[in-house]
């Protein structure tokens, strides 16, 4: 059995050792599979397996069936300690997604997928609960910020290789995938093997949490959850049947937006410790409106492809600043509902997820602008809860409605 060690008595360790050195550990390894999985897919589903809208809808609805399950984290608590479950996950995620190609049928795709996305779920319902609890207030939204750039650091490496190594050396989907995923695998096992368990100043409570004082984190969560669908299950799709993006194409693209994240998520973590969560968040939302709208004019007037890239670009740089409404809750949080309520969350940003990729499928068949019109109306209702975040959260400060109609703690 691994060691225990309390966070406060880490100082002895080696740097290596250290508990915010796993957290950048796990943040490299974890994209090193699921980007690379995510950069294939859309090729891979369509000239192997010659999915459409719909299908690629449905394939989505299954893999986000496990984040709808994420509450089962609390009841795994009970019996794996969290950071054991997290390196766990991390290791079925690498494994899943190494034997990908191996089952190149529609059926095959899905369940393979539905493992990844066991992976890939628990290991982030886990992985931002240990985030919360290890980074204290003060500093955790600009080591926030550099967790964001060290995994598009990891996953830039990756994406470079497959750009210069695709055509040259006539890879194939599945040489990819066992690498990438066995990297992933690897690292888990190194983190498990390497490092003590730490144990968090504050026992995390073992049970479902809900509580009233924490319904505008569970309204935003629900609705970044919702939008979220738009961007992963079309925006790439859109560049491959639209434009015709072959794989390394749509990597380069992917390559941008790693560069852009490794210089702005940083600079995010700053931009939230000054102006708040409030602000950065506004500014999120407002400008994915501006973004899905365009989205949409590309179908709707039939702009060009440039700028569908550069729309993809600061998309995908507006989501990374979603990191301040981890902030926001770590604010209001008390201290032993973070595990729980991050199982919570996580569940409740995928109600949305479980039926969406399909019913948007199947949408997308008949009018592409319209999803995109959706996604557009979803960020400006997340604009509006927006609105009521104060200033400075803290707990019994949750929301601007306190002034006019306090909510008790419970």
């Amino acid at each position: 059995m691994m060691k225990r060690i309390n966070l406060g008595d880490t100082r002895h360790l080696p740097w290596w050792r250290q508990p915010i050195v796993l957290l950048f550990l796990m943040a490299a390894g974890m994209p090193v599979a699921f980007s690379t999985w995510l950069a294939l897919l859309n090729n891979f589903v369509i000239e192997v397996a010659a999915f459409d809208g719909a299908d690629i809808g449905l394939l989505h609805t299954v893999r986000e069936i496990p984040g709808f399950l994420a509450v089962g984290v609390i009841f795994l608590i009970i019996f794996i300690r969290e950071q054991i479950l997290g390196l766990l996950s991390l290791a079925l995620l690498g494994a899943a997604t190494a034997v990908t190609a191996w089952f190149p049928t529609l059926g095959g795709i899905m369940m393979i997928t539905l493992l990844s996305s066991i992976g890939f779920h628990y290991y982030e319902t886990v992985n931002q609960s240990l985030q919360l609890q290890w980074l204290d207030k003060k500093h955790a939204p600009k080591v926030l910020g550099w967790l964001t750039a060290m995994g598009s650091a990891a996953t830039l490496v990756v994406y470079v290789a497959l750009i210069m190594t695709w055509e040259t050396f006539g890879l194939s989907f599945n040489k990819v995938f066992l690498l990438s995923g066995g990297a992933t695998l690897i690292i888990a096992v190194v983190a498990l093997l390497a490092y003590p368990q730490f144990e968090s100043a504050t026992p995390q409570v073992k049970r479902m949490v809900l509580k009233k004082r924490y319904w505008l984190y569970y309204a935003l969560q629900f609705m970044a959850g919702a939008r979220r669908q738009i961007f992963v299950v079309f925006a790439g799709f859109m560049m491959v049947e639209k434009f015709g993006f072959d794989v390394h194409e749509l990597t380069s693209l992917y390559l941008i937006n790693l560069v852009a994240n490794m210089l702005f998520g940083p600079l995010i973590g700053g931009v939230v410790s000054r102006f708040g969560e409030q602000r950065t968040l506004l500014f999120e939302y407002f400008g994915l409106v501006v973004v899905f709208l365009a989205y949409g004019g590309i179908y709707y007037f039939g702009w060009g492809v440039m700028l569908a890239m550069v729309l993809y670009v600061v998309d995908h740089l507006l989501f990374s600043m979603a990191l301040a409404l981890k902030t926001y809750f770590q604010k209001i949080a008390d201290p032993e509902d973070i595990a729980p309520t991050a199982a919570v969350a996580f569940t409740i940003n995928h109600i949305a997820a479980v039926f969406l990729p399909v019913l948007l499928g199947i949408m997308w068949l008949h009018s592409p602008e319209a999803v995109f019109a959706a996604a557009a109306a979803m960020a400006m209702v997340s604009f509006l809860l927006a609105l009521l975040i104060p200033r400075h959260p803290y707990k019994g400060n949750e929301t601007r409605l306190q002034s006019v109609v306090p909510i008790p703690a419970e």
